[in-house]
């Protein structure tokens, strides 16, 4: 593996359940190189969403440590976590998480306020990033007036504009009819080709089998990590042995 951009090691997160410890993650390691495009699979209280928190730097881990580009997250101040997020990664949910009454355009430009942009860069970077993804035409367009699709390349368009070293993709697809996701995930494919690395995470096959690589997760540990055959066989393989 190249320089890893990402490196979670031997990270648990534990919750205490009555007294009992529950481990949503157990000494888990993952390591993602820049350039990479990488889906983490997993079911319903896998572990996955967790872990996601983690990478994203949305929480931390009980035990262990997260390196981002070459920074120790897991030991910064909340202050300092917010600051990398805005700067480092993009995020993209199945939900959109549009706001109404904004347009397109606006919508896009909202990381960058944060960062305190001037205006004509905003909107200048803002512009750059919904042509980037297809939506040069909708600039105006509020949530109301777009197709699911045309929302989901907005939020993309939302997690492009800080220019991010990750792009981390939460089911992406989950509220997309089979033609659409077909269109996100061509777009992922496009954006990975440009030298983005592009964090997937999903509980669907056929959406990881579009990653070049799949980690899957269960019980809070990585049970399998390789090409997507290797991994869905193993998958394949391990449910029908139990």
């Amino acid at each position: 593996m190249d320089r890893p951009l990402l490196s979670a090691e031997h990270i648990s997160k534990i919750y205490d359940s009555g007294g009992e410890p529950l481990y949503a993650l157990n000494d888990l390691s993952l390591a993602v190189a820049e350039g990479e495009f990488t889906a983490i699979m997993g079911t319903s209280g896998s572990g996955k969403s967790t872990l996601m928190n983690i990478l994203g730097a949305l929480d931390r881990p009980t035990k262990g440590e997260y390196w981002l580009d070459g920074e120790q997250v897991s030991a910064m101040s909340d202050a300092k976590l917010s600051g990398l997020r805005n700067r480092k990664i993009g995020f993209v949910f199945q939900s959109f998480n549009l706001l109404p009454r904004l347009n397109a355009l606006e919508n896009v430009e909202v990381p960058l306020v944060y960062a305190r942009v001037g205006s004509g860069e905003r909107r200048r970077r803002a512009t750059e990033a919904l042509q980037q993804v297809g939506l040069g035409d909708r600039l105006t367009h509020r949530p109301t007036q777009l197709s699911g699709g045309q929302q989901q390349r907005v939020a993309i368009a939302r997690a492009l504009v800080t220019r991010p070293r990750l792009l981390l993709a939460d089911e992406p697809t989950g509220a997309l009819d089979t033609d659409t996701t077909r269109q996100i995930l061509a777009l992922l494919d496009t954006l990975h080709a440009s030298g983005l690395t592009v964090l997937l995470v999903t509980h669907e096959p056929d959406v990881a089998a579009r990653a070049r690589r799949v980690v899957l997760v269960r019980d809070g540990k990585v049970v399998a990590d390789g090409t997507p055959g290797e991994v869905l066989m193993a998958r394949t393989t391990q449910a029908e042995a139990r």
